[in-house]
């Protein structure tokens, strides 16, 4: 007859309870921050854990709390360490404190629609358009939609079809006809929309009679689009926006509508053949459509500036309820306008010399931590900018190089992600976008990923 008291005790037996661990102060604070049911998969997890033996059921709670993410989202932050300035897989533009501190203040309830001196309803987020107005003086109007790709196409439900006389027809080079991303192209954007697509020229030559010939009686306006993600050279020739403006059609002058794409309000003496909404406008363009969280450097919408009645005509259309901002994007975008430099604008102004300055402090950081094992170098490299913005300028950057095999516990971090590049058989650490203050969690990312690597049995000198 076997004695139960010389049987091995069930493991499950010594798991903390569950309704025990989700008493302790520390998760109940927890659970009112995060909510019960993140809190409690966290606990299941931790016990799970315990159950196969990992930790003991005296670590079921440390385990818990260091399973809590940070807020109540499945996203996590990243350390941009790619080198590219505005990474769309990123996110874009990551947004400055000021704009941050904005949307906290916006979470509530504001006066986003409402006249506080009268009590009634007032223009929707004014304050911010009067910030975007401000930043382009150039503009008679400005208005804001929910990204880009909804600017242009407001413009094109707008000033094409029923209403406008027949005039349905969008003239456009042919060698402008791009697209956007994610397999979304421009001419499928417009005839999405009811207009007529008028190709002028061929990919790569295109002349103001090319544009003058295709000008008619149901011509609703001249679309010039600034190509996005790549360069055409050689034998090329285009039309700038100084020839198109004022181009007559049988019914007066046709509207101009320039897409710049990537959000510039103003020349950038590193950026010198990006288009800006400025120059654009002052070159004679009637309505003007960007993104917001390019190079502007602030939340996802789309900008829309020009001629004061064709943007109160936009505003005023039935399309564009459908692509109304709420007000988190309004205040983040009035906070980037006035506030400090957002962070793409920051990169944009760092020198080599500082980064390289940088890179230095962060190698002798680096490696006493990592044991003396591990080759941890300073190169020159290139940078981009990203999102569709200034095709093939090149930006002088530094990057911290590391093992190859430090890419994917870097990505697979969960208290401190970092994504660089994989470049002539090293892992690139590029800085540009790596602000100052996000040094700290590069250091903790890597320093977290050679400790997976070692409990992983990877030897440190393994290349």
């Amino acid at each position: 007859m076997r004695d139960p008291s010389q049987e091995p005790a069930d493991p499950r037996r010594s798991v903390p309870r569950t309704d025990d661990v989700l008493a302790a102060p520390a998760l109940v604070e927890a659970a009112e921050r995060l909510g019960g049911r993140l809190v409690k998969a966290a606990v299941r997890e931790a016990q799970q854990r315990c159950r196969d033996g990992e930790i003991p059921p005296s670590a079921v709670l440390d385990a818990t709390l260091d399973a809590l993410p940070a807020a109540a989202t499945a996203l996590h932050p990243v350390v941009n360490a790619t080198g590219v300035l505005v990474h769309t897989n990123l996110g874009r533009a990551p947004l400055s404190s000021a704009a941050v501190d904005a949307l906290g203040v916006a979470a509530g309830a504001t006066d986003v629609e409402l006249d506080l001196a009268t009590g009634r309803r007032g223009r929707r987020g004014r304050s911010a358009l009067d910030a975007l107005a401000g930043a382009v003086p150039e503009a008679g109007g400005v208005h804001v939609v929910n990204n880009g790709a909804a600017a242009l196409a407001l413009v094109a439900c707008a000033l094409t079809g029923a209403g406008h006389g027949g005039r349905d027809e969008v003239v456009v080079a042919r060698g402008e006809l791009v697209e956007i991303g994610d397999g979304f192209r421009i001419p499928e954007l417009l005839e999405s929309v009811g207009a007529r697509l008028r190709e002028v020229g061929t990919t790569n030559r295109v002349r103001l009679d090319d544009y003058r010939a295709a000008v008619g009686e149901r011509t609703a306006f001249v679309l010039k689009v600034h190509p996005s993600n790549f360069r055409v050279s050689g034998f090329t020739s285009s039309v700038d926006l100084r020839e198109l403006a004022g181009t007559e059609g049988p019914h007066g002058p046709v509207p101009v509508v320039a897409d710049i794409g990537s959000g510039l309000l103003a020349p950038h003496p590193r950026l010198p053949d990006e288009p800006s909404a400025s120059a654009a406008l002052r070159a004679g363009a009637d309505l003007v459509t960007a993104s917001g969280d390019k190079l502007l450097g602030g939340p996802q919408c789309g900008l829309l500036l020009g001629r004061a009645e064709l943007v109160e005509r936009l505003r005023r259309h039935p399309f564009a309820r459908a692509l109304r901002v709420d007000k988190l994007t309004l205040a983040a975008l009035e906070a980037t306008l006035v506030g400090p430099p957002a962070p793409v604008v920051r990169a944009l102004a760092t020198r080599p010399e500082e980064l390289r300055r940088r890179a230095g402090h962060l190698r002798d950081r680096l490696v006493p931590m990592l044991g003396g094992a591990v080759e941890v170098g300073v190169v020159d490299t290139e940078a981009a900018v990203g999102g569709g913005g200034a095709p093939g300028v090149v930006l002088p950057s530094v990057a911290l190089t590391l093992p190859v095999r430090y890419a994917v516990p870097l990505r697979d971090n969960r208290s401190a992600p970092v994504v660089g590049r994989v470049e002539r058989g090293l892992l690139l650490l590029d800085l540009l976008a790596v602000l100052p203050e996000d040094e700290d969690a590069l250091v903790v990312g890597v320093v977290a990923a050679d400790e997976a690597l070692r409990a992983a049995g990877t030897p440190a000198d393994e290349g």
